[in-house]
């Protein structure tokens, strides 16, 4: 079975996007060098530097499927039907949307039943493959809930102010030292382990 974590890019001060939803500078390192990943979405292509693209092609491979919140579902339009990473995605609601239809869009899955169940859903879509929680109320349920197995931060040079933050709340909680620290261009990517209780 594969490892369950959650993932974003991080400002310093612990924001993933500004108020308006907007990563802005939080981004910048997936277009901070010269070697080209292409995406399932056409209009998507990161320029990355070769330590950013390894991790990214390890990160893509490994990955089965993807739970995210109903807020950054809506943000996106669902990836207009297809994620760029090009898997299946759960999306935690209490209502599933009525008026969503794009052609081909076979891999949304709505789970209106808690964090645990979409979890669950996504491990079975998954099998031995990782499933990655999205951030901010999902990933601070997930965490909560003892289902993370990591916490994986592309923490980026940049000072936000406000916006909206990786965790929402919640206890505190101490991660282990990270396993994992790949520093390069615009972002310097961290994998911290989830002790469990």
């Amino acid at each position: 079975m594969g490892t369950v974590y959650s993932a974003a890019s991080m400002s310093l001060d612990g924001f993933i996007a500004g108020d308006d939803n907007d990563p802005g500078a939080v981004f910048d390192w997936y277009q901070a060098g010269d070697i080209e990943i292409a995406t399932a979405t056409p209009d998507v292509t990161f320029h990355v530097t070769p330590h950013s693209a390894e991790y990214l092609r390890d990160l893509v491979a490994r990955l089965g499927a993807l739970v995210v919140g109903r807020r950054l579902f809506d943000v996106t339009d669902g990836w207009t039907g297809r994620h760029p990473y090009d898997v299946p995605v759960v999306v935690l609601t209490h209502q599933p949307p009525t008026d969503w239809h794009y052609p081909g869009a076979k891999n949304f899955h709505f789970v209106t039943d808690g964090i645990e169940a979409a979890v669950r859903v996504a491990r079975t879509i998954a099998g031995d493959l990782d499933v990655a929680v999205a951030a901010g109320e999902i990933g601070t349920q997930a965490l909560e809930a003892g289902l993370l197995d990591e916490v994986r931060v592309d923490l980026a040079p940049v000072v936000l102010g406000a916006g909206r933050p990786y965790f929402t709340g919640g206890r505190t909680r101490v991660l282990g030292d990270p396993t994992s620290l790949i520093q390069t261009a615009r972002v310097t990517h961290l994998t911290y382990p989830v002790p469990r209780a």
